[in-house]
């Protein structure tokens, strides 16, 4: 409850939820962020992998700095589903780019099936990852869901009832 009253937004600080598939991370996440929308808040919602994809794209056309100066100036970025793959050169630049710019000026949510103490290997670089996970880290609030997939709990075949 008190990350929703979003003071920890307007204190700059970051939220990093974990847990395995279906837990809800994501839903938390869009939840935290419909309530800073509320809260007038501008927010933006980007899976990980598609944005790498994009700012790829974007090195070759032309767009990348105006991609990252937006991705600045947003209030509440929410970074879903990152990991588990490491990431490439390009990634851990624009990942260590994007968390610069927010640090202590913006506020971040990221959802990682992958522990916390395992982002280290995910990054795959040791200086960029004391670089990203310093800026990230410390000054985060941690919620490890746990528990069976809620998408279990809503499959037609959990209760009995055949897909049509």
């Amino acid at each position: 409850m008190a990350l929703a009253g979003c003071d920890w937004i307007r204190k700059h600080h970051s939220l990093l939820v974990t847990g395995p598939a279906g837990v809800g991370k994501s839903w938390l996440a869009c939840a935290l962020g419909h309530k800073a929308c509320r809260e007038d808040f501008s927010v933006a919602y980007h899976r990980v992998p598609r944005l790498f994809a994009t700012l790829a794209l974007a090195r070759g056309d032309g767009r990348y700095g105006r991609i990252l100066k937006s991705l600045a100036k947003i209030d509440l970025l929410i970074l879903d589903d990152w990991g588990p793959e490491k990431l490439n050169d390009d990634q851990r630049r624009d990942l260590l780019e994007i968390i610069e710019d927010r640090y202590e000026r913006r506020s971040t949510i990221v959802t990682s099936q992958v522990p916390l103490d395992r982002w280290w290997e995910i990054i795959a670089n040791p200086t960029l990852a004391d670089a990203i996970l310093d800026r990230l880290v410390h000054n985060a609030y941690r919620i490890d869901l746990t528990g069976e997939s809620m998408r279990k709990q809503r499959s037609p075949i959990a209760s009995g009832t055949p897909h049509a």
